[in-house]
């Protein structure tokens, strides 16, 4: 945690009030978000209990299972959500724009610029905190290997129709939601949280109702004493005023309220499967619909008071300015939306159980340069970021002193003005190390040759600006900058180098899986109508 970010949980406190740790928002939020609160059974990994789903925040859709211990019955509310998830998802897949790639030509071996499709907007799915966005990679796990009838007609326990491609979405965007700074997939928590800081413990955000609590609390009550209401209040039943959907339940629920209704609903069941005549069997009919619904209001009165935390989170995120670099990361997640839909209109086969060396070092390396990269982002975007990197140390800012123009020696002298900076800063800049500025969207360079301690407690630092300035002899105008300009250099680069070339999976060596030839290639699913909507 850095020294800013201690500092606004200290004014938190004292306050009562979580205080803002950025100006801007720096993530995207779709026009139409796909909002999921799930809710599972206890004692048992990923058994579904219900679910609220849907785009528009005044008629969610809820999804309920009766009876979680009931294969068909999980595989029916699978299906219904497939049904809900799908359509959205394929909404995106239609519009698409020209957009230009780098591939490499197979036979000259020289990257190329070729035209491709790019879907123009892509699907964003929010859940409420971080083990929904477990949930879902559970979820996706559990469903993508799912045979359907129309698959296999010998498979034991045939899946829905779509409950496997959904699996596969499931699977993708739980992926991409590892990528620092990616969108698809977004836990609220997580997403307030980075944007204020509250008086309770990074642990105690993930409490969506307790951490709203502290951004907006009540009138006439800190934010310390809305979270306590927020996690501990019950009623007079002893059941939670702010149900959490964790999206685990409450104990106390579960004890009072939810087993007697599954109880009630097997008795129901079993009662129907007896009768003996019609007028019999429509009887217990209606006692097993009277405990189905029942069941129905239990699980929406437990997802409700959070789908419409869900909403309030959206509408506090939306009052902030989209940060300047948030599109660019949001075409990166188009290009991955597009990325994936090709492979399954392809019919290429589900995402592996556990990556090869090559593709899990590929995706290792490429969530530290994008965590770097954010890194980098937020701070160019956001004035209150950049503070606490130059608190420590990582970048400077100050007021330009003097400029020498200077020149380097060989055949043809390029420019090297010296910039002199006079900062209240105290950067960490070791000999000839190199610092970046903004200019025109793009890092400038310049190199640290010395600094001074002037009397008044600044420090003047001489750089000298090493690009950016044109090829003539000449510094192109405004490259250089002028006397009595403010800026502002970071010790951390603006762009991000992509690392060492990584072997191809085929030239692995044993030791990483290989070699070529020895493990099975499983084989593409034919394209079915279930593949597409």
């Amino acid at each position: 945690m850095s020294l800013i970010a201690t500092l606004a949980r200290l004014e938190a406190v004292s306050t009562g009030r979580a205080q803002p740790s950025a100006t801007v928002r720096h993530r995207h939020l779709s026009e139409r978000p796909l909002v999921l609160v799930p809710l599972t059974t206890a004692g048992e990994a990923g058994a579904p209990l219900g679910a609220l789903v849907g785009t528009d925040r005044d008629a969610p859709h809820l999804l309920v299972v009766p009876q979680p211990r009931d294969r068909d019955l999980r595989f029916a509310f699978l299906a219904e959500l497939a049904g809900v998830v799908l359509p959205y998802l394929d909404s995106y897949a239609e519009a698409v724009e020209a957009a230009e790639r780098n591939e490499t030509d197979p036979e000259t071996g020289k990257r190329v610029k070729v035209e491709v499709e790019l879907c123009a907007d892509a699907p964003q799915l929010i859940l409420p905190s971080r083990a929904g966005v477990d949930l879902v990679r559970l979820l996706g796990r559990s469903m993508r290997f799912r045979r359907t009838a129309e698959q296999d007609p010998e498979t034991p326990f045939p899946a829905p129709p779509h409950v496997p491609l959904l699996g596969r979405w499931l699977t993708h965007f739980g992926e991409r939601a590892r990528v620092p700074g990616s969108s698809l997939l977004l836990a609220m928590t997580d997403v307030l949280a980075r944007h204020w800081a509250t008086g309770q413990s990074t642990l105690e955000d993930q409490h969506l109702g307790a951490l709203l609590a502290w951004i907006d609390p009540p009138d006439h009550a800190t934010g310390a004493e809305a979270a306590l209401a927020a996690e501990l209040a019950r009623d007079p039943k002893g059941q939670l005023l702010h149900p959490p959907a964790g999206p685990a339940t409450d104990p106390a629920f579960d004890n009072k309220l939810l087993a007697p209704a599954f109880e009630r609903y097997d008795r129901g069941r079993t009662a129907l499967a007896a009768a003996r005549d019609g007028l019999e069997a429509d009887d217990r009919l209606g006692e097993l619909t009277a405990a189905e619904r029942a069941i129905r209001a239990l699980v929406e009165s437990r997802t409700r008071p959070t789908w419409d935390a869900v909403w309030r989170g959206l509408d506090l995120l939306r009052e902030l300015p989209e940060g300047a670099r948030v599109e660019e990361r949001w075409t990166r997640d188009r290009w991955s939306f597009t990325a994936h839909r090709d492979r399954v209109v392809a019919g290429e086969p589900p995402q592996p159980r556990r990556d090869d060396a090559v593709t899990a070092a590929n995706k290792l390396a490429a969530r530290e340069r994008e965590q770097a990269r954010l890194e980098a982002q937020e701070a160019l975007d956001d004035p209150l970021v950049m503070a606490g990197r130059r608190l420590s140390g990582e970048a400077f800012a100050g007021e330009v002193t003097d400029v020498v123009m200077a020149y380097s020696e060989g055949k043809r002298p390029s420019p090297r003005p010296l910039v002199t900076v006079r900062t209240d800063d105290r950067p960490h800049l070791g000999e000839r190390a190199k610092v970046y500025r903004s200019l025109g969207g793009k890092p400038q360079a310049a190199e640290f040759v010395g600094h001074e301690d002037s009397p008044d407690g600044t420090a003047l630092i001489v750089l000298r600006v090493v690009d950016k300035m044109g090829r003539g002899k000449e510094p192109e105008v405004g490259s250089v900058p002028e006397k009595g300009d403010r800026l502002c250099f970071t010790a951390f680069e603006h762009e991000q180098r992509g690392g060492a070339k990584l072997p191809e999976p085929e030239d692995t060596p044993w030791t990483h899986g290989g070699p070529p030839g020895e493990g099975v290639q499983e084989a593409a699913d034919p394209l079915t109508a279930e593949d597409v909507l």
